[in-house]
């Protein structure tokens, strides 16, 4: 993986000469520790090869001793782990762009734990009620924002979607921070993390006062 033959790299020092400058103090600590008889696991660094490729190293530092249990050195065992950086940094971005998307999205957008908190609340959500989303993390959705009236129908439809059940163009009202009614069809979906673990609720709503003002005259 590094492009250099034993024979190039023997008898030659390992942090001076292969490690960049930024990492050298941390290498050399955890080598040290292993010469004191401390082990370290996943350990990650970069390691470059003979053309200056980045390789980026998951590494295990373990003492290496004698045959009369002197240490004489420290035994480094590796795991290239580039492709699975590459790939989280991917994921990373990928979870970044949807996070840059749901917040600026032209819809309220509300998620909530599977203890009913509020965990999202993007910035249509924040404009339509006059709440901001420091205000609302964390609080109680259905206990602290909805209208008696519509708490045990509201709690209904979100019960359902934390058993994988979706519910689509669900009509309730959502009170402001001035205490207006705000009329919103919601689409509730249950929300999953990477393991396929249910970890909440995903509500997508759509701002429909107007149209029901319209209606009732």
């Amino acid at each position: 993986i590094t492009g250099r033959s034993k024979e190039e790299v023997m008898g030659r020092d390992l942090v001076a000469e292969f490690i960049e400058p930024e990492f050298r103090d941390s290498v050399k600590t955890v080598l040290d520790n292993a010469l004191n008889g401390i082990v370290t696991a996943n350990f990650e660094f970069p390691l470059y090869t003979k053309k200056g490729t980045r390789v980026d190293v998951l590494l295990n530092a373990t003492t290496r001793r004698d045959g009369n249990g002197n240490v004489s050195g420290v035994v480094g065992v590796g795991q290239d782990i580039t492709e699975r950086k590459v790939a989280e940094k991917q994921s990373e971005t990928i979870a970044n762009d949807l996070t840059k998307l749901i917040d600026t999205a032209n819809a309220p957008i509300f998620g909530i734990d599977t203890n009913g908190l509020v965990n999202e609340w993007n910035q249509k959500a924040a404009e339509i009620t006059g709440f901001s989303k420091e205000e609302v993390m964390g609080r109680d959705l259905v206990q602290e924002f909805i209208s008696a009236d519509f708490k045990t129908s509201v709690s209904m439809v979100l019960n359902n979607a934390l058993t994988g059940q979706n519910t689509a163009n669900f009509e309730f009202p959502l009170y402001t921070k001035d205490r207006r009614a705000v009329e919103v069809l919601l689409n509730a979906t249950p929300r999953i993390d990477s393991m396929g673990k249910l970890v909440g609720v995903v509500g997508v709503g759509q701002d429909i006062t107007d149209k029901k003002q319209a209606e009732a005259e």
